[in-house]
């Protein structure tokens, strides 16, 4: 392509004009940089707020209503503190419509500022960063939008009025959900730390080789109860008194094992761990499966020796992989297990699933299989949420 040059002989600034409008310039520079800032915060340009959605939700099923899960990275790039006082939600592909509003209590709840600890959570001090989760719940699938947008207002200093940003949008993945086998068998599994958006799983944002994202978003610690709602009888520090421990895992998909780990010590219940926690070590003896179509089937904090597989085995559904036992960052036995998008422990963003059914005995802690039957439910296409106790029907 060739290169136009610009013709210098014409429209030619005249030197004095030039000489004050340069000096014009370095005065106004050198002035701001030697004024003192304002009392007050003058009038916003707008809110100087950077925000990023790092993951498009999926929508999902569980408790009979639909779901999206997302966050929102929320920088202030401004020199006056930045207070969030509301965040609405709104669809974006069809006449404008309210889907949420978060405001006042709720929205401090659903913010954290990562590595520091804040009075206020909806306050983002100039230059800092915060991060909002936002869970959307809907009646039926039709009423998910494929696109969202927000409505955020936020107010700056002390400027008395609040400033509002539109816009965020966010697409919204509504394909078919993916259908899993259950990675256990048996009654009395709880679904801990299960997905909702309290869960230390579902705040679990980590940062791996220069990018923070959470891969455990969906994920689930199954332990398993005996009929009278405890996870272990005798010895509480013998693994072996813990229901769960010993049960086979099964992939819950047909797939490819492309990473395992064995040989980590396993840990006595409720102690600090046999081994120094490193990315090598948080996740136990583990096995992760790629099930296709970019998903990444995690299962984790396995019996050491308990592997029946290795890296390049194809695997079937329902296959045997190995045994649950209380390696890595685990305090009693149980299987930690999540989707992903890439194949890693934690350097991938989790992904929800379903199973094609189980049975919802109750939820909590507290359950006892004593409690009336009139509370077993049959789920279909779903996920349990956080605590569910469930049933898992036999192959």
């Amino acid at each position: 392509m060739p290169i136009v040059r610009a013709n210098t002989n014409r429209h030619r600034i005249p030197r004095a004009v030039l000489f004050a409008v340069t000096i014009f310039a370095f005065t106004a520079i050198g002035a701001a940089a030697q004024s003192d800032k304002p009392a007050h915060t003058p009038t916003p340009l707008g809110a100087p707020l950077d925000i990023t959605v790092p993951a498009n939700p999926a929508a999902f099923r569980a408790g009979g209503e639909w779901h999206l899960v997302y966050e929102l990275h929320v920088a202030n790039l401004g020199k006056w503190d930045c207070q969030l006082t509301s965040i609405e939600v709104l669809a974006a592909d069809r006449a404008p419509g309210q889907v949420a509003t978060f405001a006042a209590k709720e929205l401090e709840a659903m913010i954290s500022h990562p590595g520091q600890e804040t009075a206020e959570k909806t306050k983002i001090p100039a230059g800092s960063f915060a991060v909002a989760y936002l869970w959307l719940t809907f009646g039926k699938r039709d009423d998910v939008p494929a696109r969202i947008q927000h409505r955020i207002a936020v107010k700056i200093g002390d400027y008395p009025e609040a400033i509002t940003l539109e816009g965020v949008l966010v697409a919204v993945n509504k394909d078919p959900i993916t259908v899993i086998s259950p990675p256990l068998r048996g009654e009395n599994w709880l679904a801990g730390n299960g997905p909702s958006n309290t869960s230390i799983h579902r705040r679990a944002l980590i940062p791996v080789g220069g990018r923070a994202r959470i891969a455990q978003r969906y994920a689930i610690d199954w332990v398993q109860l005996y009929p009278d709602g405890k996870t272990h009888h005798g010895d509480a520090k013998d693994n072996r008194s813990y229901s769960a421990y010993g049960a086979e895992i099964h992939a819950v998909a047909d797939g490819v094992v492309t990473q395992t780990k064995d040989s980590i010590q396993q840990n006595v219940p409720s102690e600090k761990p046999a081994v120094p926690m490193t990315l090598e070590t948080i996740g136990g003896n583990h096995v992760i499966v790629d099930i296709g179509n970019g998903l990444f089937a995690f299962y984790a904090h396995m019996q050491p020796g308990s592997l029946r597989v290795k890296s390049g085995d194809h695997v079937r559904r329902g296959e045997t992989l190995g045994l649950v036992g209380n390696s890595g960052n685990s305090s009693e036995p149980h299987l930690h297990f999540h989707l992903c998008d890439a194949n890693s422990e934690l350097a991938c963003e989790g992904l929800p699933y379903a199973f094609a059914s189980f049975e919802l005995r109750g939820n909590g802690w507290g359950w006892k299989q004593s409690e009336p039957p009139a509370a077993h439910i049959k789920r279909e296409m779903e996920i349990p949420a956080e605590n569910d106790v469930v049933r898992f029907p036999a192959p």
